[in-house]
């Protein structure tokens, strides 16, 4: 039985009656990681979100990268946030217990890639069910993005930040592209077709985002843009 089998399966087996019950029922879900991660997270302390790809190898450069800018972090007195699973965002992990500072998972059912990696404090562990949830946690409680080499989860985190400091909805903060081999055929296509084209962003809209190589550089992106705004992390 193919995916579309057990779509249509599931929605003849249930009438429209269950369906909405089931719905109403779901908000109290929702609402329970709401408040559980509300909870957990107000009192974690200024940290840095990191992302990128579940599939990347412990002995990839950009594991490798991952870790030390996570490492770095600490030492400047960041925690770091990852999605919690393997990949990159064990190697975001892994970095900041090496470093001694704050290691948070924010964790999701998959039914692939996604298991916790061990490298998570066992307090900061947030299991969700829901990507929305997650998403929002990730932006309320970061001072800044590293965004590393990943896919289309990887992107939807990026243009979500950027989409929601262009409309003014959340205040301007960092965002690291971490890779300029990597990211460049995207950010040719976003001058050359978005902008010089199609005119569907504003010059000004680059300068929501960096996009960096190194370690340091990614580190001091975060440090420079705290003081060029004469602002601090949420110390």
């Amino acid at each position: 039985m193919t995916n579309d089998d057990k779509i249509n399966k599931a929605f003849k087996d249930k009438n429209w009656s269950e369906i909405k019950s089931n719905n109403s029922w779901q908000i109290f879900k929702i609402m329970s990681e709401f408040v559980e991660g509300f909870e957990k997270l107000s009192k974690i302390g200024p940290c840095v979100s990191i992302f990128g790809s579940a599939r990347t190898k412990e002995d990839h450069p950009y594991f490798l990268l991952t870790e030390e800018i996570a490492y770095k972090l600490t030492l400047k007195g960041f925690g770091v946030i990852s999605g919690g699973g393997p990949g990159i965002m064990e190697a975001a992990n892994k970095g900041a217990q090496r470093g001694g500072g704050k290691s948070v998972g924010l964790n999701i059912e998959l039914p692939f890639e996604q298991t916790e990696n061990p490298y998570i404090d066992r307090d900061k562990l947030i299991n969700f069910d829901y990507f929305f949830v997650r998403k929002l946690m990730f932006i309320k409680y970061a001072q800044g993005f590293i965004v590393m080499p990943g896919g289309f989860g990887t992107l939807d985190e990026f243009f979500e930040a950027l989409t929601l400091m262009q409309t003014q909805k959340i205040g301007k903060f960092p965002v690291i592209l971490v890779g300029k081999k990597y990211w460049s055929g995207l950010m040719d296509w976003i001058k050359s077709t978005m902008l010089e084209t199609e005119k569907n962003i504003s010059e000004e809209d680059l300068d929501l985002f960096r996009v960096v190589d190194t370690s340091d550089e990614a580190v001091q992106e975060i440090e420079s843009f705290y003081s060029k705004y004469l602002l601090k992390p949420n110390f």
